[in-house]
């Protein structure tokens, strides 16, 4: 049994970590509002630039003549894998989650015979991955430094991906990243952008009667680098959005616990405190007695 002082010592430790995870937790909140907001402003735009390039795409008269990041390589060989993560922790299964996925596209893809590299987007990607795919493992980029998703980021990984594409060194390029939900639930997401899997729901929508001026396959050379970048940038914003949320509720779940393990060892330090009282009382009478 501990003594008295080892447990009056561990019920402040406990506290000590209480107030730590619930300033983590107001700090979460905080920067949730900011994150939420921003991933919420960029679906519209990503979802409309997708629009766009496939009513562009509706457009173009000779197929095989279409920009490759359209039409792709012609092959289906070799898959590129972004798998964006955080490059903190502390945030419960956020990272599990997208790794979770990417793994089952993993085994998915290497059971038809077909070859996978991996880019990991995030410390904590590569902490999980490198240890059954580092040899897949072709890049790791962390952005530790930058305090919230931006723009500049997304267009550094974006330009990457699209050097390594026209190298010729993969033929489709997917990328693994939490939507953000609620503060609840985040829902992992795989999202092919090379070549671009344009499928829309309100394809009756799309006009094909529009003319453009310059024709449509100079606009698109133009406009399909920057929706990748876009595209990876809605997957930060998404991904921020549902790190913060994810850390919200750990946080939370990590003060009530230390309460609830600050109450039952207050309850077993006064059963020991109360012990010790009885003992001594009774060494006092007997001793008393024995006079």
């Amino acid at each position: 049994m501990a003594s008295l002082d080892d447990l009056k010592k561990r019920i402040m430790s406990v506290k000590s970590t209480q107030k730590i995870t619930k300033a983590m937790k107001m700090v979460a909140a905080a920067k949730l509002k900011r994150a939420q907001e921003s991933a919420e402003r960029g679906r519209p735009y990503s979802e409309k630039m997708n629009n766009i390039i496939l009513n562009l795409s509706l457009g173009v008269a000779d197929k095989e003549s279409a920009p490759k990041l359209l039409s792709g390589s012609g092959k289906n060989q070799i898959h590129l894998c972004v798998v964006m993560t955080s490059d903190r922790g502390l945030c419960g299964g956020f990272n599990a989650n997208i790794i979770k996925k990417a793994k089952n596209y993993f085994s998915d893809v290497t059971k038809e015979g077909k070859e996978i590299k991996i880019i990991t987007v995030g410390s904590k990607g590569n902490d999980q991955l490198k240890r059954l795919y580092g040899d897949k493992i072709i890049e790791n980029i962390s952005f530790k430094d930058s305090k919230n998703a931006n723009f500049f980021d997304a267009e550094k990984v974006g330009k990457i991906i699209i050097e390594k594409f026209d190298k010729e060194e993969f033929d489709i390029c997917t990328i693994f990243f939490n939507q953000f939900k609620n503060v609840i639930t985040q829902i992992p997401q795989a999202q092919q952008i090379i070549p671009l899997n344009a499928v829309n729901e309100n394809q009756e929508n799309l006009n094909e009667s529009y003319e453009f001026e310059p024709d449509e396959d100079e606009i698109l050379n133009n406009l399909l680098p920057k929706n990748i970048s876009t595209q990876i940038f809605k997957a930060m914003l998404e991904n921020s959005a549902s790190e913060q949320g994810a850390r919200m509720s750990a946080m939370d779940n990590a003060t009530r616990n230390a309460g609830e393990m600050v109450d039952k060892l207050t309850i077993e330090y006064n059963r020991s405190r109360q012990a010790a009282i009885t003992k001594e009382l009774i060494e006092i009478i007997s001793g008393a007695e024995s006079l």
